[in-house]
C-alpha cells in the first residue's frame, strides 16, 4: 500500500491534490475551447442556418449534461478515499477491469494523441500566418519548420511534473482562446456582409452536399472534447465528506461552460454571416485585414494552444509512466520521465509535419474517437452504475445522448476522410 501511495505521489495527476474551483474553470476552459472553434463558421457553411445552430445547441447542452455525469462518477462516496482519478479507472468500475480498460483507454489515447497532434499543426500555422502577414514580401518558409518551432516550446514544457504545476500555462491559455474567439466575431461583425455572399448549398453535387454535412458534425464533435481530461482535472482537487471535490469542480464547470457558450456561437454565427460560403475552414484566414489584428489572433492562438496541448499530454505522460513504473518495473526517476516525455512530443511532431490536413483531421478525429469519449460513454457508465428507472426523465435523455452521440460517431469520419483524400491529392510530404 505504501509503494502504491509513493508512486501516485510521483505521477502526474494524483502527485498534487491542493487545487482551487478556478483551477478546474481554466482547465476546462483550456480543454474544451480549442482551436476547433475557428473552423465553426466553415462548418455552419457545411450544414446551413438551420441545422447547423441546432446541432451547436445540442451538443452544448448534451456535452454539459456529461460533464455533471463524470463529476458526480468520480467519488462514489465523497471523502471516504476511494476516487475516480482517471477516465479509465470508471470505466473499469463501470464494465469490469479488463473490459473497462479495453473499452476507455484506447479510445482516450486516440483523443488526446489526435488533439496534441492537431494543436501541433495548429500552433505551426500560426506562427507561419503571424510571418506571413508581418512580411509578405519575405522567402516563404515551408511549414514543417514553423511546427518544429512550435514542438520546442513543448519540448520545454513537458518536463513540468504535475496537472498543478503547469496552472500558470493553462491559465495563459483559457484566457487567450476568450481573446481569439472575441477577435474572430468582433472583426467578422465589423467587415460585414461581403459582397455576393451565399448561404445556400456549399457544393455543386448532392454527394458534395452530404460529405461535406458529414464532415461537419466531426467538426463541430471536435470542439467538444474536454471530457477526456474531466476526471484528471477533478483529480488535484482536495475532497472531504464536508466539502466533496465535485462542488469545486462544478462550480469550475458552470464558469468553464459559459465562456464555452460565449466563444463557440457567436464566432459560428457571425463568422458564417460575414462571408458566408466563402469562408476558410480557419476563420482566421478569411480575415485579412486589419494585419495587426490577424497578427494578435494568431499569437493568442499560438499561447492557447501551448497551453492546451500541455492538458492533453498529462494525462497521457500518466498513463505512460504508470505503465512503465507499475506493469514494466522501471524505476520512478527523472531520466525516465526525460525519455518518455521526449519521446511522445517527438512522435506528435513527426506526425504532425507527416499529415497537417488540419479541416479533415478535426472532423475525422472529433467523430470517430471524441464522440464516444464526450457525447455517449459518460451516459453509457452512468447507466450501468446507477440504473436508472425505465423511461424516466434520466434514463431518457442518458439514450437521447448516446443516440446523438452514435450518430455522430458513424457520419462525422465518412465525410472527413472524404476531405482528407481530397486535400491528399496536390500534398507534399514535408512542405
Amino acid at each position: 500500500m505504501e509503494t502504491k501511495r509513493n508512486i501516485n505521489d510521483w505521477l502526474p495527476i494524483t502527485k498534487s491534490r491542493n487545487a482551487k474551483w478556478w483551477y478546474s474553470a481554466f482547465h476546462n476552459v483550456t480543454a474544451v475551447v480549442g482551436a476547433g472553434v475557428l473552423g465553426f463558421p466553415y462548418a455552419m457553411s457545411e450544414l446551413g442556418w438551420g441545422p447547423g445552430i441546432v446541432i451547436l445547441l445540442l451538443s452544448w447542452i448534451c456535452t454539459f449534461y456529461t460533464a455533471w455525469q463524470m463529476i458526480e462518477m468520480h467519488e462514489p462516496e465523497p471523502g471516504k478515499g476511494k476516487r475516480f482519478d482517471r477516465y479509465h479507472e470508471l470505466g473499469q468500475h463501470a464494465f469490469g477491469e479488463k473490459l473497462g480498460l479495453w473499452i476507455v483507454v484506447p479510445q482516450q489515447l486516440m483523443v488526446e494523441v489526435g488533439v496534441n497532434i492537431v494543436y501541433m499543426i495548429t500552433g505551426g500555422n500560426s506562427l507561419m500566418k503571424i510571418y506571413q502577414t508581418v512580411c509578405g514580401d519575405c522567402k516563404p518558409i515551408r511549414r514543417t519548420y514553423f511546427i518544429m518551432m512550435f514542438s520546442c516550446v513543448q519540448f520545454l514544457l513537458s518536463h513540468l511534473p504535475s496537472f498543478n504545476s503547469i496552472t500558470g500555462v493553462s491559465l495563459a491559455a483559457a484566457v487567450m482562446s476568450l481573446s481569439y474567439s472575441t477577435i474572430a466575431w468582433i472583426a467578422s461583425l465589423h467587415r460585414g456582409v461581403q459582397p455576393g455572399v451565399q448561404y445556400g448549398s456549399k457544393f455543386s453535387s448532392d454527394a458534395g452536399n452530404i460529405f461535406g454535412f458529414f464532415s461537419a458534425l466531426g467538426t463541430i464533435a471536435f470542439g467538444y472534447a474536454g471530457h477526456n481530461v474531466v476526471l484528471e482535472i477533478q483529480a488535484t482537487i482536495p475532497s472531504t465528506p464536508e466539502k466533496p471535490s465535485k462542488i469545486a469542480m462544478w462550480k469550475g464547470m458552470i464558469v468553464a461552460y459559459i465562456v464555452v457558450a460565449l466563444c463557440y456561437f457567436p464566432v459560428a454565427i457571425f463568422g458564417y454571416w460575414a462571408f458566408g460560403n466563402n469562408v476558410d475552414d480557419n476563420i482566421l484566414l478569411s480575415l485579412e485585414r486589419p494585419r495587426w489584428l490577424i497578427i494578435a489572433a494568431n499569437i493568442f492562438v499560438f499561447v492557447h494552444v501551448t497551453g492546451s496541448y500541455q492538458v492533453f499530454a498529462v494525462p497521457v505522460f500518466d498513463m505512460l509512466e504508470s505503465f512503465l513504473v507499475k506493469r514494466m518495473k522501471f524505476e520512478p526517476s527523472r531520466l525516465l520521465r526525460f525519455i518518455t516525455r521526449n519521446a511522445y512530443v517527438f512522435l506528435t511532431l513527426l506526425l504532425a509535419v507527416t499529415f497537417p490536413f488540419f479541416g479533415g483531421l478535426l472532423g475525422f478525429f472529433g467523430g470517430f474517437v471524441f464522440a464516444p469519449t464526450t457525447y455517449f460513454l459518460p451516459c453509457v457508465m452512468w447507466l450501468v452504475i446507477y440504473k436508472p428507472k425505465r423511461f424516466s426523465l434520466s434514463w431518457c435523455a442518458n439514450w437521447i445522448c448516446i443516440a446523438f452521440g452514435v450518430l455522430l460517431m458513424v457520419l462525422a469520419p465518412i465525410g472527413a476522410l472524404r476531405q482528407i483524400i481530397l486535400e491528399a491529392k496536390d500534398y507534399k510530404f514535408f512542405s
